[in-house]
């Protein structure tokens, strides 16, 4: 069960939608929708706290992520997105306080990792679904509200004399910003340097035109021109849209089948070993061709096979990471008609224009990065009945290690296919990591020759030895070998240390050019995982454990 404090368990479950928000509410009016954050004070996930001043805890999170969704599949017609606050001079006032001192450590740093991806996934939509995000700020926003803003392309603060801008969690809290804030001011809003330094030690933060001038906001406009002007840049930013319109897909409501040792969906299906502190899960193909042209893709809706994938795939590596911390180890297979999954796989590629197919490659990109970013050992096992091709081998190119069988279990059915694995043009961009980079140019990244010699395999079904040879698994091993070798990597990898695992993977898993969301979820989460466990922060006299209290964290100035 997942822990928040010593006294409180939880099952969090990331099931809902816009008519069972309880924080948000969604709006759609043409082409522009408005999502207002008015946050149910007795509405936290887990009792111990109230969430006052339209503050968040995971639970608000849940629900924007759905409604960042639905925009995308259910709205077409949508082409600009405003975010605003539904409190008088309050916008957000950021993750709850009381919230993050009573959470135990796995719990805030899985929250911050979790808000992460959704701004990221605001990003993504502005960037690729001609969906503009505009934050209309009709009051103060601090800390992770402001952070809220800061994934969206356009922020205007109303100008009322009191209402800011502000990051104050080094001044107050002791902590860092959890969700890419500091990043970004500097990064994305390029804020000087000396001035993003006082932005962040101020704990008040900026207003004004100081916050136009330093690139905080975009614009500052009193408040009865407010209004006006969040509508003009709205619909200026949808008339630059080139979001096609038309007939929505419904994100019908997931079939799923929970027990105690296992979490299964129609494609995806996950076993719990907790003796072995292990999942083991198996994604199946499609079992019928792809529709015969992009009409059909639209008719399936959320029953077309990669969007269905998508959708199960997202659920199960947000429960196992959020309610299974224990099962450190996830081994992935898969199983079906490589040839289906090609078909698919192609017609994704083929139909990319469309909308539709668009936004499904998108979310598949986003949920493969989930992969990346998770705190937990993933291992692929190809063997015969496999189908690792195309969008099925970027999971087993997302995990750490791939083994493969050389031939087939000779005992259980020797009359059976040897496994193969292939490459296609999926696998060369078209799901790219944080990095910017294929996950087959991370995997030989400063070896061209070895990509350039993956890359010529590309359509080819490559048994165990060409795979083994090209890099494109781990270890290639005969039956005698391949299960005790499976066994073995399995046991050592549960009885070594799971942070120093965690701090392994991650260095690993990213290579070459680092962007903003590298530095977001490497160099960020690093430290603020570090710093949400010193006394400082989360000690007995420390800021966070204080804050609200009238008494200022007691600290240790020794640097480290």
């Amino acid at each position: 069960m997942t822990v928040l404090d010593a006294e409180v368990r939880t099952q969090v479950d990331f099931d809902t939608s816009p008519e069972r928000y309880r924080h948000w509410t969604l709006t759609v009016d043409g082409e522009i929708a408005t999502v207002t954050l008015r946050v149910d004070e007795d509405g936290g996930l887990v009792p111990g706290y109230e969430l006052k001043m339209n503050s968040y805890d995971l639970g608000v999170d849940i629900e924007l992520y759905d409604a960042v969704q639905r925009l995308r599949f259910e709205h077409p017609e949508v082409k600009a997105v405003v975010m605003t606050g539904g409190l008088e001079r309050m916008f957000c006032a950021g993750a709850n306080i009381r919230m993050l001192a009573q959470s135990s450590h796995a719990w805030k740093v899985n929250f911050c990792k979790f808000t992460n991806e959704t701004r990221n996934g605001i990003e993504d939509a502005t960037e690729h679904s001609g969906q503009t995000w505009i934050a209309a700020l009709n009051g103060t926003a601090a800390g992770g509200g402001y952070e809220l803003a800061l994934a969206c392309e356009e922020i205007v603060l109303i100008d009322d004399n009191s209402s800011t801008v502000s990051l104050p969690e080094v001044p107050l809290l002791g902590v860092l910003p959890g969700t890419g804030g500091l990043t970004r001011v500097v990064d994305k809003r390029r804020v000087r340097k000396d001035r993003a330094d006082l932005f962040a030690t101020k704990s008040e933060g900026y207003r004004g035109e100081t916050a136009v001038q330093w690139g905080l906001v975009d614009a500052t406009v009193p408040r009865n021109r407010f209004a006006d002007e969040v509508q003009a840049r709205a619909e200026a930013r949808a008339a630059r849209s080139d979001r096609p319109g038309g007939e929505g897909v419904a994100l019908t409501p997931l079939e799923r089948v929970e027990s105690d040792d296992e979490l299964g969906y129609r494609h995806v299906r996950a076993t719990f070993d907790r003796g072995s502190r292990r999942v083991d899960v198996e994604i199946t193909g499609p079992e019928e061709p792809p529709p015969a042209d992009v009409a059909g893709v639209h008719d399936l809706g959320a029953g077309y096979w990669p969007l269905a994938l998508a959708r199960e795939l997202d659920d199960l590596v947000l429960r196992l990471r959020t309610n299974e911390p224990e099962l450190g180890t996830w081994v992935f297979r898969t199983r079906g008609d490589a040839d289906l999954v090609a078909a698919y796989d192609e017609q994704l590629e083929t139909e990319q224009d469309d909308w539709l197919v668009n936004e499904i490659r998108h979310y598949l990109k986003r949920t493969l990065k989930r992969l990346d970013v998770t705190s937990r050992s993933l291992m692929a096992v190809v063997e015969p009945g496999s189908c690792f091709v195309g969008l099925l081998a970027e999971v087993a190119l997302a995990c750490d290690r791939q083994y493969m069988l050389d031939g087939v279990y000779e005992d259980v059915d020797p009359d059976a296919e040897p496994a193969t694995v292939r490459l296609t043009a999926a696998n060369d961009g078209s799901y790219p990591m944080g990095n910017g980079l294929s996950r087959l140019a991370s995997r030989f990244w400063g070896r061209d020759d070895d990509l350039a010699a993956a890359r010529a395999t590309t359509g080819q079904d490559l048994d165990a030895r060409a795979a083994e040879e090209v890099g494109l698994v781990t270890l290639a091993l005969d039956d005698i070998d391949f299960e005790d070798e499976l066994r073995i990597a399995t046991e050592e990898r549960a009885s070594l240390s799971p942070d120093a695992l965690t701090g392994m993977e991650a260095n690993h898993r990213f290579v070459g050019p680092e962007t903003l969301e590298t530095k977001i979820f490497g160099r960020l989460t690093a430290w603020q995982n570090w710093i949400f466990i010193r006394p400082n922060a989360s000690g007995p006299e420390g800021a966070l454990r204080r804050y609200g209290t009238g008494q200022r964290g007691s600290y240790e100035h020794g640097r480290v």
